[in-house]
């Protein structure tokens, strides 16, 4: 069975390829009565986009989203959600020399022993692409988690390469192309950067999320978790490599005496548990940060096989980003939206009688 949908009482599911004429989503099971228009989806499509910065890739795709169905009048009629875009910069013939090649790092090999089919086009649907839709969804998840819960989702570059970031003053983070609130480190990071790409070479990323205002009882005991569903929401995101919730791999060296969050005088006095506590969340700020590898297509040659078995060397042209996570930002607070949307939902269809949220 393929998967390509995710979520329970809110399902998305997306199609479409990098190179493909169309990419698109479906959104089933929004509540209906919401407004929204194609400028509040695309102002979140902006802030994913390509050619930013000279220090992304420089595709210009124009992210001219269409609503096929589910809005009536401006308002959402509860009926599924279906949205589209269209790719008009898309340049296959750059990826023509590696038609039969394996790129190292990359989907490639991977798709190829699974469907036995080479799209050598880009990523296909291993692409950041494909992400442009989720972010689309997931303008609409944090629109209605703002007005009916109050919920504030943020996220920022907490690491690029060997620079930690502090998150600084988190209001301005789509000041700068790197969504940074240390506005006063930019001029590091663009020389960081430049010296990146000049060396034809790429670096990973960090990307911090919370979300505030969350509400204590959302999650389900074992198989549904809200950090296990967080979790995998994150490393579906096209070039993850790790996730944390709360205190994350730092949990390792500290003494439970440190890591267990005391209550006191009915608050809590830490929140090493990144607001979620046996899978079920506290009310807390729910916290999560995501590792994002380095971008393996590269200008600099690297040893692989050809769909022959034949070994060859790889140099992949075209447009790429040197550093894919600096673009992450937008797409971690979708899924971070989507998924405490999806359980807020099923806490109401299981629980609303007995326990409301407050």
């Amino acid at each position: 069975m393929s998967h390509n949908t995710f979520g329970k009482n809110l399902r998305f599911t997306s199609f479409g390829e990098s190179h493909g004429t169309t990419i698109g989503c479906v959104l089933d099971g929004f509540p209906p009565g919401m407004a929204i228009t194609t400028d509040e989806i695309k102002a979140e499509l902006v802030r994913r986009a390509t050619g930013r910065s000279r220090h992304t890739s420089q595709r210009k795709e124009k992210d001219d989203v269409k609503i096929v169905s589910g809005v009536f009048e401006g308002l959402t009629t509860g009926h599924p959600i279906a949205l589209i875009i269209e790719n008009t910069d898309a340049r296959s013939k750059d990826y023509t020399d590696i038609a039969k090649q394996i790129r190292p790092g990359h989907a490639d090999y991977s798709y190829w022993k699974k469907y036995g089919v080479r799209d050598y086009r880009g990523g296909g649907r291993s692409s950041a692409r494909e992400t442009t839709m989720r972010v689309a969804a997931g303008a609409l998840a944090r629109k209605w988690l703002l007005e009916n819960h109050d919920i504030k989702i943020t996220a920022w570059l907490s690491q690029l390469g060997d620079i930690k970031l502090a998150p600084g003053d988190l209001s301005r983070i789509d000041e700068s192309p790197f969504f940074t609130g240390e506005l006063d480190r930019v001029p590091e990071l663009d020389q960081y950067m430049d010296a990146l790409r000049k060396s034809g070479d790429s670096v990973g990323a960090r990307i911090d999320a919370k979300a505030v205002n969350v509400p204590a009882g959302l999650g389900e005991p074992v198989y549904g978790k809200l950090d296990a569903e967080l979790a995998l929401a994150m490393m579906s995101i096209n070039a993850t490599k790790g996730v944390e919730i709360g205190a994350g791999f730092g949990a390792v060296s500290q003494n439970g005496s440190v890591h267990r969050d005391e209550i006191i005088d009915g608050q809590f006095a830490s929140n090493h548990a990144g607001g979620i506590l046996a899978g079920v969340s506290t009310g807390q700020d729910v916290t999560v940060s995501v590792a994002f590898k380095p971008t393996s297509s590269l200008r600099i040659p690297g040893k692989s096989i050809d769909i022959d078995g034949n070994a060859i060397e790889v140099v992949t042209k075209g447009r790429h980003d040197p550093c894919v996570g600096i673009r992450a930002t937008p797409i971690v607070e979708a899924m971070l939206a989507l998924v405490i949307m999806d359980h807020i939902l099923r806490h109401q269809a299981q629980t609303q009688s007995h326990q409301p949220l407050k």
